[in-house]
């Protein structure tokens, strides 16, 4: 049997419930080889704050197999806080911190030390006030990887939400909604779902921008001149692709039997139905990335740090849908390369 991932976690924003996180997930059966980047100060400290045990262990030390990991035990490579860190006192000198565990997790998985990354939520306003221009993880991360075009991706049981734009006001949301960007999305979905998450020929449905997907013009354009035209050509090319759907009826009982994943517009047009169907147990998953990364579907919850009230579900369902994509994708590689290479008996005759 192939060796079980390695997945790297970073552990969020110090100020805010990633600590805690981090703690009750080391009271759990871990669901794979899992490595927190974090102060281990911060762990102990927080750890303390819950009443709850707490044993380190050296991420890099050789031999230590999965199994011999045992509750509460946590692996760790150790990163040094900037200055101490207070539950539900963000401080902006620890902004750096929060970058560095980043770009660590980055470069481990790009060199091949771990097949994926999961990332506790961090505090975007604290990022902005230290004076760095930062508007999300799944951005950030692209231009770490080289400005590719990210596509956030959440999921949860019975239903995935793709979106075209991410962390912009809406005012900005149309400009930006092109043709070229729109089939970027599209393409992406295509060519990564098979490979990551195992959907052969994906069953696509696409919203509009406007209420009633523009009113055939008479609520806005952009369904008519941007949407439609892209969404023809796919389906001309022989791709399973609905839409453009009004999205006040798209996520109907009846059309989520037959859709593998929702494309929306923007940011709250599809992430609210998916929360209010499976909060807790969502997972953010970024593709188009040369990497594998996954994360949490909620914020940092200031109030919550410290106080024992944080639950982990999510950061379960993002190891668990980690640990899956890079299984998914090592098997699709394999076969691929299985399909490339003639079998060595037909060579032979």
């Amino acid at each position: 049997m192939p060796p079980e991932p390695r997945i790297i976690l970073t552990s969020g924003e110090p100020a805010g419930i990633g600590p805690d996180l981090m703690v009750r997930l080391a009271q759990l059966e871990q669901p794979a080889e899992v490595t927190v980047i974090a102060d281990p100060d911060l762990l102990q400290d927080r750890a303390r704050q819950l009443s709850l045990p707490l044993e380190l262990v050296d991420g890099d030390r050789p031999g230590l197999e999965p199994a011999t990991l045992k509750p509460p035990g946590l692996r760790l490579l150790p990163l040094r806080l900037n200055a101490p860190a207070r539950p539900g006192r963000p401080d902006t000198a620890n902004a750096g911190y929060v970058l560095k565990m980043l770009q660590m997790a980055v470069t481990l998985c790009q060199n091949g030390d771990y097949a994926a990354m999961v990332t506790a939520p961090v505090q975007k306003s604290v990022i902005n006030e230290a004076g760095i221009a930062f508007s999300g993880h799944t951005e950030y991360l692209a231009g770490q990887c080289g400005d590719c075009l990210p596509v956030m991706l959440l999921s949860c049981p019975g239903l995935r939400v793709a979106l075209v734009t991410t962390h912009l006001p809406l005012w900005a949301v149309p400009a930006a909604i092109t043709p070229g960007r729109l089939r970027s999305v599209l393409d992406t979905l295509l060519r990564e779902l098979p490979m990551r998450l195992g959907i052969d020929r994906p069953a696509i449905s696409v919203c509009g921008l406007n209420p009633h997907a523009g009113e055939g013009g008479h609520l806005g354009s952009e369904e008519r001149d941007i949407i439609a035209p892209v969404l023809r050509r796919l389906r001309a090319e022989g791709h399973a692709v609905r839409g453009p759907l009004s999205a006040d009826t798209a996520f109907c009982p009846a059309l989520r039997q037959k859709t593998d994943v929702y494309v929306c517009m923007y940011h709250d047009q599809g992430l609210p139905v998916l929360k209010a169907l499976g909060f807790g147990a969502g997972v953010n998953i970024t593709l188009g990335l040369p990497i594998i990364r996954t994360s949490v579907d909620h914020g940092a919850a200031l109030a919550l740090a410290g106080t024992g009230k944080a639950e982990c579900g999510s950061l379960i369902a993002a190891l668990e849908a980690a640990a899956s994509i890079a299984r998914q994708q090592r098997r699709f590689f394999r076969e691929a390369l299985n399909k490339s290479i003639p079998d060595l008996s037909e060579r032979a005759s």
